[in-house]
């Protein structure tokens, strides 16, 4: 059972340190992806890196054509940003009433949990550390709504990934940290206006916060 084991750890391990490399645009958007290039520099064979790649490409992080291979997406457009915030309040709004109308305990104590998480990006905490964080939250929070269908809808949008490479806000980290106590304290006490309502705010100040990225 051991190699198996390893085999998916460093799958796991490949995956996070391309995405750091992605999110932090070391590997600038459009840029080609050289397997062998990759496989080198990360000392390990090309099968973790396809295996990869193709976790990326599912996620929007990466293109695939015939003939071409990988290719990193472009970053979004402000008309792309705006659909996806529009998609995410309406879905995400609803999930935060729904778990504070369904939540059970361990659910509500792990959003809490979560919602003290720091977002200050500093050594060992990287940028991609702090991405990963903050959808670990949103994902408790859809997980609570107790509707599966729901939950999947808001994880294909991969919406943080998408955003946080587009623009990571180092300066308000701590805004987002509050926001989310609100929201977690909400569904904690069960009350479903105040948490539709408090995750209405969040997303909204996050919409503002990273419409900085298109007026540069």
């Amino acid at each position: 059972m051991s190699g198996p084991i390893r085999r998916s750890v460093l799958s796991d391990d490949v995956y996070e340190q391309l995405k750091s490399l992605i999110l932090e645009h070391r590997l600038a958007p459009k840029d080609r992806v050289n397997i062998d290039g990759l496989a080198r520099e990360l000392a390990v064979s090309p099968t973790p890196v396809r295996e990869a790649l193709a976790r990326l490409e599912a996620e929007g992080l990466l293109r695939k054509r015939p003939l071409a291979g990988y290719t990193v997406s472009p970053l979004l457009t402000r008309d792309e940003f705006t659909d996806m915030f529009d998609m995410r309040l309406v879905l995400e709004t609803a999930a935060a009433r729904w778990a504070a109308a369904r939540a059970d305990a361990a659910a509500r104590a792990a959003l809490r949990a979560e919602a003290t998480v720091s977002y200050e990006v500093s050594a060992p905490r990287s940028h991609a550390a702090c991405t990963a964080a903050d959808a670990r939250f949103h994902d408790l929070v859809a997980e609570a709504a107790g509707n599966p269908l729901l939950r999947d809808a808001i994880s294909r949008l991969h919406a943080h990934l998408h955003i946080h490479r587009l623009y990571f806000p180092y300066a308000e980290t701590g805004s987002t940290r509050h926001e989310h106590e609100a929201i977690a304290d909400a569904v904690a006490t069960g009350d479903p206006d105040t948490a539709e309502s408090a995750m209405r705010a969040h997303l909204t100040a996050a919409r503002a916060r990273h419409l900085a990225a298109f007026d540069t």
